[in-house]
């Protein structure tokens, strides 16, 4: 029942599509999420989960899931990143992939809803730390389109992966478009 009502406000009623689909099969996944230029991409990734039916997730700094809002971040995905022990957050983020059994990890490699030239390389080394692939995921607000891309495995070579994943996002617009990555 949900799901329908998902779907009937982000079709019907906000004329929003999704281009593409992810495999189900992949249990375990970094999506690239961009651009991330406003507050309105969380719902956005909301009614996309929803309507996939697939678990996707987001970290945190574990004092965000204390009461009172810890059970709803939980409920919508989230999972509280603890640094302690002196590891980095790659070393974190990728042993929070080792012992879950089901985790996509949905990250603005933009890093704030602000314009960068540079993006954040961190969603890559966690993808390659935890032996998963990268399937880039673009909201586009010019074409009122999610588009869920090709996996890719992480190779080790960054600027040849990032080359490829770009190609994904070229022509996207965000909600506010002077505040987009373009290279």
């Amino acid at each position: 029942m949900k799901k329908q009502i998902y779907k009937w406000i982000f079709f019907r009623l906000m004329g929003w599509k999704i281009i593409g689909q992810i495999d189900p099969n992949i249990k375990k996944c970094v999506l690239m999420v961009m651009p991330h230029t406003s507050a309105h991409d969380f719902y956005l990734g909301i009614f996309t989960r929803g309507i996939t039916g697939l678990e996707m997730n987001f970290v945190g700094k574990k004092e965000l899931f204390t009461f009172p809002f810890g059970h709803y971040f939980k409920y919508m995905g989230g999972e509280p990143l603890d640094r302690s022990g002196g590891m980095n957050k790659v070393d974190s983020i990728a042993a929070i992939f080792s012992r879950r059994e089901v985790f996509r990890l949905a990250i603005a490699p933009e890093g704030t809803r602000n314009k960068v030239d540079q993006l954040k390389t961190g969603f890559y080394y966690i993808a390659l730390k935890a032996n998963v692939p990268i399937i880039p995921v673009a909201f586009d607000f010019g074409k009122k389109e999610v588009s869920l891309g090709a996996p890719l495995m992480p190779t080790g070579n960054l600027e040849e992966d990032l080359t490829i994943l770009k190609k994904h996002f070229i022509g996207v617009e965000g909600k506010i478009p002077e505040r987009g990555f373009k290279e």
